[in-house]
């Protein structure tokens, strides 16, 4: 199960080097270019289908097939805008790893520590799951807090108190406000 836990340890390494390399042409790129450049690297590396499915809860099963792809889409945005928009600036950060666990359902867990100069280093712990013949990233826990679940309780309650065309119009203002900062 060693080499399992390796080759989850690389999706996440090779994801970590797509931001640190976006991150030392963030100012030349600015956003939209970052943006771009992180697209792959984050739609290789992530199970952004699953990611959606989670994050609205047992509301996904009375979507229709239409905003199930809707929701997928704009929430694959969503989170290439995060990254473009959190990773803008490099100066000297690295990822360093720490530790790979297995989970009980047959999942990995990597430990890392983004290691920032002058500043309080943050913790990763990516949790990744098997999809086909390869690992894709379905959570992300920064410093303990996780994001999915964060999402997962804003959305849900939009979801439930306002509908789905609210909930899509909420997630595309988050990518306007990215956009602009």
């Amino acid at each position: 199960m060693a080499s399992e836990a390796e080759s989850a340890r690389v999706i996440v390494e090779s994801f970590q080097m797509a931001l640190i390399d976006t991150m030392k042409q963030g100012k030349e790129l600015g956003y939209e270019g970052r943006f771009n450049k992180l697209a792959e690297p984050v739609k290789v590396s992530h199970d952004l289908i699953k990611i959606a499915r989670i994050v609205v809860g047992r509301e996904w099963e009375n979507l229709t097939a239409e905003q199930q792809t809707q929701l997928v889409d704009v929430f694959s945005k969503l989170s290439i805008s995060s990254y473009a928009h959190n990773f803008k600036d490099f100066d000297g950060e690295s990822f360093v790893f720490d530790s790979e666990e297995e989970t009980a359902r047959g999942g990995v867990i990597i430990h890392t520590t983004l290691i920032i100069p002058n500043d309080k280093n943050v913790k990763f712990d990516y949790m990744l799951k098997k999809k086909g013949n390869s690992w894709k990233i379905i959570n992300i826990i920064a410093n303990g807090v996780s994001d999915l679940a964060l999402k997962r309780s804003e959305y849900t309650s939009i979801l439930k108190r306002e509908g789905f065309d609210p909930l899509i119009t909420k997630i595309n203002e988050k990518i306007d406000n990215y956009s602009k900062q």
